[in-house]
């Protein structure tokens, strides 16, 4: 009973996380930096919250792990889009980003376990959120300037992980 309760939790920790990207989103286009900033914070801990709890239930619902990437992708995208929209980052980076992002996600949620995440792929998420956390850190708080331009220069090795754990995943089909 316990580890239908963690993985209810799970499941609801990822369904937040996609909700997410919407506020996300409408924070960064009225201007209000802070608030975008703590809703990427809070998804970012939601995705570690909720593979917590997946583990210790002994394994997430198949549900979940078909819908974690998809979420995943939802938040990350909400703030990248911004960033281009703004001109932060190219828009041609952010697609190519993005178009792998919808072919490996499609091609994981089709097999049977919603396909393992590689280790590449876990570090590269890992690195996106740092990237926009920093990139997204307000102009008005200290340090914004350095931490700003910190989580742009991390924005690109963050695509050539992307786009390496994209040649692993291709190598596995």
């Amino acid at each position: 009973m316990r580890s239908v309760r963690l993985r209810q939790w799970a499941d609801g920790l990822t369904v937040m996380r996609a909700v997410l990207g919407l506020p996300l989103l409408i924070a960064l286009m009225a201007g209000h930096a802070a608030l975008a900033w703590w809703l990427l914070v809070l998804g970012g801990l939601s995705d570690a919250a909720d593979g917590w709890l997946a583990r210790r239930a002994g394994g997430g619902s198949s549900w979940g792990a078909r819908l974690d990437p998809l979420t995943d992708k939802i938040l990350i995208s909400a703030a990248l889009l911004w960033l281009a929209a703004d001109q932060v980052l190219p828009l041609w980076a952010i697609w190519l980003l993005l178009a792998r992002e919808l072919l490996i996600t499609g091609w994981r949620s089709g097999l049977s376990s919603g396909g393992p995440a590689s280790t590449s792929a876990k570090a590269k998420t890992v690195l996106q959120f740092a990237a926009l956390l920093l990139m997204l850190w307000p102009a008005t708080w200290p340090w914004a300037a350095g931490l700003q331009s910190l989580g742009w220069w991390l924005f690109w090795p963050s695509l050539v992980l992307a786009l390496w754990s994209a040649v692993g995943y291709a190598r596995q089909a």
